[in-house]
């Protein structure tokens, strides 16, 4: 009862701040919030950036295929590949996997009761390659689970897990685990993922996405202390941190965000390495696009709603900006939401001056500034990320269409799943069908 109220607490709290906004203080301040808070966070967004780059990241050195990080120890290194009809790619992943520069490793893929030819497939790759290992589960139990048994199956201190159509690049496993070694309170490592799915304007904007949004993310988050999310696709663990916080949740629907808030509720350090490349297929569809992008935006209000104790905690005052951030952008979807409200119904009712909304695209200047800063981001980017992938100056010209395609995607699906979630505690096994994967284009 107590969890439901507080649910609905949250719920009200982001409803209620645009409406106060609306009816206490004018439209003004509403279309104010609205339009400067991207423009904040983009700038949050390049300082941290730059700031990683400047401090950590320019020193690094990077080769590709020349000069990899020296592993002290030469510690085993188990690579875990959860699979549900992953026929189609599976194989190639396994492969990527087994071909890593560093030799100390082991690979273990997990067919969570696939329903077409990946077991046989499996079986097959296991046949040619002693350390390849396969644990075939009766029924598809869920990601989650699949992770915990190749987890638990695993020899190594450190385990690589990546999706079951990554594949890594030769030294991606090495450069991973290389941060843990010698921190002893580093509790993951997140890695890079690179989009190989190019074929259609969706899966080209993706490119730019991942590059001048989800990587600065990462890389600002890291510089003040937290990330919100390792990445699922690619990330390395310390058993032990593991063992801490009892392994992935088999209730939460991403399960990827929730190890991470379990990690750093538990006094682990999360960090994000660029230079552990992995190469990833990603929905080309809108309906593709939409399913994955509602897991996320249900995933994260999840979380919140787990996690909403911290804020009174000083124990954990160091995620308290992560907490505040995501509260931030999801009152905002709310806002805008409320904008196109009062704009339609400005349309059709003689409304109060101080509450009619006369137009829901910024004004010429603040339109000017947010283009400006938009293209200034994508120039940070391109910049930082061209060392990883020299032609991702290529994306500039599809990512002009990151605005209208992926604020709308992303306003939606705040709108949809966070009173979905805050107001109906889901508490049985996420389980996972076959995604989108696009159509591969790179090989």
């Amino acid at each position: 009862m107590r969890v439901r109220l507080t649910a609905l607490l949250i719920l009200c709290i982001a409803i209620g701040i645009p409406i106060g906004l609306t009816f206490a203080l004018t439209t003004t301040v509403l279309l104010s919030f609205v339009f400067f808070y991207p423009l904040f966070m983009a700038g949050i967004w390049m300082a941290g950036g730059l700031y990683f780059w400047l401090v950590w990241e320019k020193r690094w050195p990077w080769a590709p295929g020349k000069i990899a990080p020296v592993l002290p120890g030469n510690p085993l290194i188990t690579i875990v590949i959860p699979c549900y009809n992953e026929a189609s790619h599976g194989g190639e992943a396994i492969l990527a996997a087994l071909g890593q520069r560093y030799g100390h490793i082991e690979v273990i893929a997990v067919n969570d009761g696939s329903t077409d030819s990946t077991a046989q497939m499996f079986d097959e790759l296991a046949a040619l390659h002693p350390t390849l290992r396969i644990i075939h589960l009766a029924r598809n139990q869920g990601k989650a689970m699949a992770l915990r048994m190749g987890a638990m199956a695993a020899r190594g201190e450190y385990i690589v897990c990546i999706d079951g159509d990554a594949m890594l690049e030769p030294d991606a496993v090495a450069y991973l685990v290389a941060p843990m070694l010698g921190r002893p309170r580093v509790g993951a490592v997140t890695g890079n993922p690179r989009i190989r799915t190019r074929s259609t304007l969706v899966g080209r904007i993706q490119v730019g996405e991942f590059s001048s949004i989800i990587g600065l993310i990462k890389r600002t988050q890291r510089v003040y202390g937290q990330i919100f999310s390792v990445s699922g696709v690619v990330t390395a663990f310390r058993r032990r941190a593991l063992d801490d916080v009892g392994y992935w949740s088999l209730d939460m629907i991403t399960e990827d965000i929730d190890i991470t808030w379990k990690l750093q509720r538990n006094q682990w350090l999360v960090f994000f390495e660029p230079r552990a490349l992995c190469w990833i297929l990603m929905p080309e569809t809108l309906r593709g696009l939409w399913k994955q992008r509602l897991r996320w935006a249900q995933g994260g209000a999840e979380v919140l709603l787990k996690n909403i104790s911290l804020l009174w905690s000083w124990r954990h005052r160091r995620l308290w900006p992560l907490m505040i951030e995501f509260m931030l952008s999801t009152i905002w979807a709310f806002a805008m939401a409320m904008t196109i409200v009062l704009w339609v119904v400005g349309q059709f009712v003689d409304m109060d001056p101080a509450l009619r909304v006369s137009r829901v695209w910024p004004p010429s200047f603040t339109g000017m500034v947010l283009a400006v800063t938009c293209l200034l981001q994508f120039g940070i980017s391109v910049f930082i990320e061209r060392r990883y992938e020299p032609n991702i100056s290529r994306s500039l010209f599809w990512i002009v269409w990151y605005p209208f395609v992926y604020w709308l995607i992303n306003l939606c699906t705040t709108l949809v799943s966070f009173p979905k979630v805050m107001l109906r505690i889901r508490r049985r096994r996420a389980r996972w069908t076959s995604p989108d994967r696009g159509i591969k284009e790179l090989s």
